[in-house]
Parts: C-alpha cells; structure tokens; sequence
C-alpha cells in the first residue's frame, strides 16, 4: 500500500510542472532570438555593402574627400 501512496503523492506534486513552464519559456525566447537575428542579419549585410560601395567610391585628394555615387541612385 506504500507504493500506491507515492504514486499519488507523485501525481499530486507540481512542482516538476512549474519547472516545464520554464523551460518552454526560455525556449520560446531563444526561438524568438534567433528569429530576430535571422531578420536583421539580411538588413545589415546589406546596408554594410552599401555603405563599402559607397567608401570604396571615395578619393582623398588634397583638397578633402570626394565622394562618387557608385550606388545609382541620389540624394534622396
């Protein structure tokens, strides 16, 4: 009869239960990072080969920097 009583006690404690809810949690967050980083790596890559273009157009003279639209488009 002992066995049976632990198995109720077992069944009855939820203290593993608050445990799981953390877990999913904290996975969810991770998840959701990843995401974002995943989103935002295209946007930088891009910007940043933008921006290499747009240093790689530019000439130091004597008289300062001159900087060449190598990108197509204008001030806009």
């Amino acid at each position: 009869m002992k066995l049976f009583a632990n198995i109720k006690n077992f069944a009855a404690d939820e203290s593993g239960a608050v445990t799981v809810d953390w877990v999913v949690l904290t996975a969810a967050i991770v998840g959701l990072g990843i995401a974002v980083i995943a989103s935002v790596r295209t946007g930088t890559s891009e910007l940043a080969g933008t921006i290499s273009t747009a240093i790689g157009g530019a000439t130091v003279g004597a008289g300062g920097i001159e900087i060449t639209d190598t990108t197509g488009g204008g001030d806009e």
